[in-house]
């Protein structure tokens, strides 16, 4: 049976962010936490994997005591098993040391429940935004890495290869690589299910295990939290909102509309700024 191992993050809902003028952080205080989103269609396809393959789920997460929340969120939806790494000294993490602390803890996980044969992340987090956690997770375990996955195609349990569709910039890759291989999930992988009752109810009497630094005896005290975090924020603002007019085009043809438009388009300085002649784009026309 194969052992796959989510990780899932607890972030701020972006709707409700805000920054505070003075200091230039994140107002985290009253902001709803919720399940990163990438991290749960990565959820979703492992659920998939099982329910055709067999297999057995754990999820992992790094954060404070609250994240618990979203461990059971993952339980309802049918994780067989749940972890939250938690501890003060790895506040302040950035994202080399949070692979660090996640590749140790599927490492453990490996150990204490068997040879881990998938792991899934989201392609990046909301708050983070930067995709790098999922890549360096791969690095450190010296797994195969498939980024930017956009559909699982199959699994050969007899070759032990998974095939994906890979979304790129220029189109779509289709790659087989071995087992095992860690995968980063975009949204168009799949459809979040829905909780079941049964997976409600087991969600709210399970409690995930924990484990905290004096967890890991091989772990280096100075690749965690703020001492293992070489990255510095110089600067964040919040963008500035100008206000823009807008005009409704109506009761006009597509013809009368679309020479409207282009009336409108040449009469501002955007075409100076891209380059445009509009002699030229009359001829080519």
């Amino acid at each position: 049976m194969l052992h796959i191992v989510c990780c899932v993050k607890q972030v701020p809902d972006s709707r409700e962010i805000r920054i505070d003028p003075k200091t230039n952080t994140l107002i985290r205080q009253g902001v709803p936490a919720i399940a990163n989103f990438y991290d749960m269609h990565g959820l979703e396809e492992a659920l998939r994997i099982k329910d055709q393959y067999g297999a057995r789920i754990t999820v992992v997460c790094m954060g404070p005591p609250p994240a618990e929340k979203t461990l059971k969120q993952c339980i309802s939806l049918g994780a067989d098993e749940a972890v939250l790494v938690t501890d003060r000294r790895f506040a302040g993490a950035d994202t080399l040391a949070t692979s660090y602390v996640l590749a140790k803890a599927i490492q453990k996980i490996g150990e204490e429940w068997g040879p881990v044969d998938l792991v899934f992340c989201g392609k990046q987090t909301l708050d983070g935004d930067t995709g790098q956690v999922g890549p360096g997770i791969a690095c450190r375990l010296d797994l195969e890495q498939l980024t930017y996955v956009e559909k699982v195609v199959g699994i050969d349990l007899e070759k032990r290869t998974i095939t994906v569709h890979r979304h790129l910039e220029d189109g779509v890759e289709v790659v087989e690589t071995r087992l095992p291989a860690l995968l980063t999930a975009l949204k168009e992988l799949n459809k979040v299910r829905r909780a079941s009752m049964p997976g409600m109810l087991r969600a709210a009497r399970f409690k995930p295990v924990i484990w905290t630094v004096d967890d890991f005896p091989d772990m280096d005290k100075k690749q965690i939290g703020l001492k293992g975090s070489p990255t510095i924020v110089a600067k964040t603002w919040v963008p500035e909102q100008k206000p823009v007019n807008g005009e409704v085009v109506k009761d006009q043809s597509p013809q009368e509309a679309a020479a409207f438009l282009a009336d409108r388009l040449w009469s501002t300085d955007l075409p100076d700024k891209l380059g445009w002649n509009q002699q030229s784009e009359e001829v080519s026309a």
